[in-house]
């Protein structure tokens, strides 16, 4: 079986992982500090994580190429993107006219994809982890995992 790992980028990362099924299996946040914290916890990460096939970046610059490197090393398929590729796709234009509307937005969409797969409901969703679920929803279906969005996720 594959999985996806769809990546918030940054010190205080979200991280979300996606079965074949396209259904979200775990999320969190993590602040990881400094740079060469995050080096560590990538290698880490990405060598626990079981029948990792594609690694989903949003963001650039020198904290994707940590995750790059590494990932590219372990013969992983990695796609970066930026954060108007997914919003356009999973929210209507209102939704999305700015940074804090975004974020704001992603809060109930990421809560309804946690309830339709089944995960951990969480005691709170930080802004990151809720993106990064939203990042890989929107994976799963780029690489045709989920077919359409599910009714029960539609707006």
């Amino acid at each position: 079986m594959h999985t996806l790992l769809a990546v918030d980028l940054g010190l205080k990362t979200g991280l979300a992982l996606y079965n074949q099924q396209g259904r979200l299996v775990w999320y969190r946040s993590q602040n990881f500090g400094t740079a060469e914290r995050l080096r560590r916890a990538v290698y880490r990460l990405l060598g626990e994580t079981r029948d990792l096939s594609l690694l989903v970046l949003e963001g650039g610059g020198p904290l994707a190429d940590i995750w790059t490197r590494e990932a590219i090393r372990r013969g992983i398929a990695v796609q970066r993107i930026g954060a108007d590729q997914w919003r356009k796709d999973l929210f209507y234009l209102r939704q999305h006219r700015s940074g804090d509307q975004a974020k704001r937005s992603a809060d109930p969409l990421a809560r309804r994809v946690i309830d339709w797969s089944g995960a951990a409901r969480p005691t709170s969703l930080r802004h990151d982890a809720a993106e990064a679920i939203l990042i890989g929803l929107w994976g799963v279906l780029q690489i045709g995992w989920l077919p359409d969005l599910p009714h029960e996720l539609k707006p």
